[in-house]
């Protein structure tokens, strides 16, 4: 009997492509995803013969009317690599659209049912959901499906579950991390149903990854309300979101790689707006990463690389653009993996000002609605000269919150103040409370918020956890109370608390440093003046020639407001700034203010009106035509009763000259690390110590630290002695230290 000889395969376009030839023109490749255009002779002469009848000799044969060998070889090539043509069954496909979908998909469409229903796949339902649903969805399409604990281990597990959150995908987590199986994660209820990603132990993040910034966003969540919210779905939309499950084992099965796998999708059932969301791997994960990364990091030296400035203006001199910190790091803004939900334009913010809001401020100790509304710094904020500038600056400072948040992964030392030796540092010289403020705690915490409140006095006999930081000053670790500099307070000290005084992001690391000190020169100066209510300069807001402050100057105006800056300088000789304004229109004068300080004044006095820019949000009204949009009965009795006249200090002195850009020289260096010699030989002059905590996450990337500088005062409400009574008389500001009967009543709020 004679054998025939098999045909050679056939080759053609993929079968999702339809070519449309225009003569002269070029040859049209219509799809579902769009249309392409290939020009060229080879185009014209190749596409009618790629009509799928041709094998590979017939098409070259007939091509060579018209081309040479080579030309036509480097033509099939092209389109080859394009994915644009492919080898096609003999027989024609029992599913033409199937099998399209499939060849638009990136796959081999002849081949792709067949590896489908060889598939296998393992179903595991958690909490409510139905098993036997999933497994007569995957069953019809196609593929060989079986619960897992009654089938042979298989290839991809189809984890189906109500809450990404459920403790027991811990287990499966683990499971999968030991036998190296991929799984696919999904929740078809709710009213927003999500899919993926598919878990690839050893390549990519894990379900901890995930848990642990899902959780942090619940965690957030639940500092407004611990309640959770009602289960909203139709049977319509749990249908809905098992089937995208289904499809998405189905393209996992069939073969197809998309960088979507690696994100939760998330689908909006009242909208139908779909979105990926990306998942970032941990390289410090207990479960598939080193878990003592974040600890031998923070014990390396800090040691300042040479960083040139590459930006300038704004409200800095930076090492990198705004544009390219946001390129960089805008991913981390996600509603459902992001370190926050979104970065948002401050509806209460007037045209001419940019502010932005990024999430609940992580530093502060707010609980329940009422108390989000109760401060200033009740949300991470942004502002700057630019839009962009601004929206960098609120994302730069949820991450800053956020990587200054106990982990539990932070290297700490159990032991005693005298314990630990020379090497600690007294926390009293850093939250500086008098001995009077002490004594009169329960009184004073009972009138005012949270994060004025006094501490209990600090044990040096009772154990607590201290963490290493690194003196730029002297080159070796000193020991701070952990829960001093990280938010989330774990041994339950009650003698110390972490704020976010001195804690920067930045660029790079030395751009944070910098950027930490300066916030802490700032509000040193602040708390020298504010406290001793001593009289400064004004300054000369024309002679800075700034188009955008003289934008500013004309919108407070439309306001029916005034604004003037005083001369705020300490004993640093770096500028420090404060914006202050009120309204001149009749009623209260809703007196704001901002502060900043730079090397450069105009950088200090755009940052201080930037920052008064922020404050003025709070009081121009709030909702529903409130006139404030905060309680704090503190700045309401501000608001409503404060006047310059009651407040003189808010005032320029008139018996000094005002200070223009020419009194405070500056000659700018080219590097950051130049700056941090600077700063630290300026604090070793007045005999300080620049102590410095790398708080940078592995799995975020932007740099983030603490500075700490023992004896710098923070402008709340910190009376020890110290620097708040010497500097002002030092300065000649004063004759003689203030008494303390005689300090500001009025705690510095901002």
């Amino acid at each position: 009997m004679e054998t025939a000889t098999p045909r050679a395969p056939r080759i053609g376009f993929k079968s999702h492509l339809r070519p449309q030839i225009v003569p002269g023109e070029a040859v049209y490749l219509v799809s579902a995803g769009g249309t392409t255009a290939l020009s060229g002779r080879s185009a014209h002469v190749l596409a009618p013969l790629l009509d799928g009848s041709r094998d590979l000799a017939q098409v070259c044969e007939q091509a060579s009317r018209h081309m040479t060998p080579a030309q036509i070889e480097q033509a099939l090539d092209r389109l080859a690599r394009a994915n644009l043509i492919g080898y096609r069954a003999e027989e024609r496909p029992a599913d033409a659209a199937a099998e399209a979908y499939w060849d638009l998909a990136g796959l081999d469409g002849s081949r792709a049912p067949a590896r489908l229903a060889g598939a296998a796949v393992r179903v595991l339902a958690l909490g409510g959901a139905d098993i036997g649903a999933v497994l007569a969805a995957c069953r019809a399409a196609g593929l060989d499906a079986e619960p897992e604990a009654e089938a042979e281990p298989g290839g991809l597990v189809l984890v189906v579950c109500d809450d990404y959150l459920d403790p027991a995908l811990a287990e499966v987590n683990a499971r999968r991390l030991a036998d190296g199986r991929p799984w696919l994660l999904a929740k078809p209820g709710g009213a927003e149903v999500w899919a993926g990603p598919v878990f690839r132990p050893g390549s990519g993040p894990c379900w901890a990854c995930l848990e642990h910034r899902l959780s942090g966003r619940r965690r957030a969540g639940a500092r407004l309300s611990s309640a959770p919210p009602p289960e909203t779905s139709l049977a319509l939309t749990r249908g809905l979101g098992l089937l995208a499950a289904v499809l998405e084992a189905a393209k996992w099965a069939a073969g197809q790689r998309h960088p979507g796998q690696d994100a939760v999708w998330t689908l909006d059932t009242l909208t139908m707006t779909g979105r990926h969301h990306p998942v970032d791997r941990r390289p410090q994960c207990p479960a598939c990463g080193d878990p003592g990364l974040v600890a031998r990091h923070v014990l390396e030296p800090v040691r300042p690389a040479s960083r040139p400035k590459r930006a300038r203006g704004g409200t800095g001199e930076r090492a990198l653009h705004a544009e390219e910190v946001w390129a960089r790091y805008g991913r981390l803004a996600d509603p459902v993996t992001g370190i926050v939900r979104a970065v948002t334009r401050d509806p209460r913010s007037p045209s001419f000002l940019h502010c932005y809001l990024a999430g609940p401020n992580l530093a502060l100790p707010v609980a329940g609605l009422a108390a989000a509304r109760a401060g200033l710094r009740a949300q991470a904020g942004g502002k700057g000269v630019t839009d962009l500038e601004a929206r960098v600056s609120a994302l730069c400072e949820a991450v800053e919150r956020y990587s200054g948040t106990r982990c539990g992964d932070e290297p700490a030392v159990l032991d005693t103040y005298r314990g630990i030796g020379e090497a600690a540092v007294h926390p009293g010289d850093c939250q500086l409370f008098h001995p009077r403020q002490f004594r009169d705690r329960d009184r004073w915490n009972a009138a005012h918020p949270p994060f004025q409140h006094v501490p209990a006095p600090f044990d040096e006999r009772e154990p607590i956890e201290w963490t290493p930081v690194w003196s730029l000053t002297g080159s070796r670790h000193r020991y701070l109370p952990t829960d001093l500099l990280y938010y989330r307070r774990c041994t339950g000290a009650a003698s110390v608390r972490a704020d976010s005084n001195g804690a920067a992001a930045g660029a790079s690391l030395e751009d944070a440093i910098l950027q930490g000190f300066l916030e802490l020169v700032e509000r040193d100066a602040v708390a020298l003046w504010w406290y001793n209510r001593t009289r400064q300069p004004g300054v000369a807001l024309d002679s800075f020639a700034d188009p955008w402050l003289g934008e500013v100057r004309r919108g407070l105006a439309a306001l029916g407001r005034e604004v003037w800056a005083l001369d705020l300088t300490s004993d640093f000789g770096i500028p420090v700034i404060g914006a202050v304004s009120r309204r001149v229109a009749g009623g209260p004068e809703d007196i704001v203010f901002g502060f900043g300080a730079h090397f450069d004044p105009r950088v200090a006095l755009r940052r201080a009106l930037a920052e008064l820019g922020q404050i003025l949000s709070v009081a121009l009204g709030g909702p529903g035509g409130r006139p404030y949009a905060t309680d704090d009965p503190g700045l309401l009795e501000w608001w409503r009763r404060a006047t310059v006249r009651g407040h003189p200090y808010l005032l320029p002195d008139p018996g000094q000259a005002e200070t223009t850009p020419a009194s405070h020289p500056h000659t700018p260096r080219g590097d950051l690390r130049e700056d941090l010699a600077h700063i630290t030989a300026l604090a070793a002059g007045k005999g300080l110590e620049v102590l410095v905590l790398d708080q940078t996450r592995p799995d975020v990337g932007l740099p983030v630290v603490k500075v700490v500088v023992p004896g710098l005062r923070h402008f709340w409400a910190r009376f020890a002695p110290g620097r708040l009574y010497d500097v002002p008389v030092a300065l000649g500001r004063l004759d003689a230290p203030t008494p303390y009967e005689d300090i500001n009543p009025v705690p510095m709020f901002l």
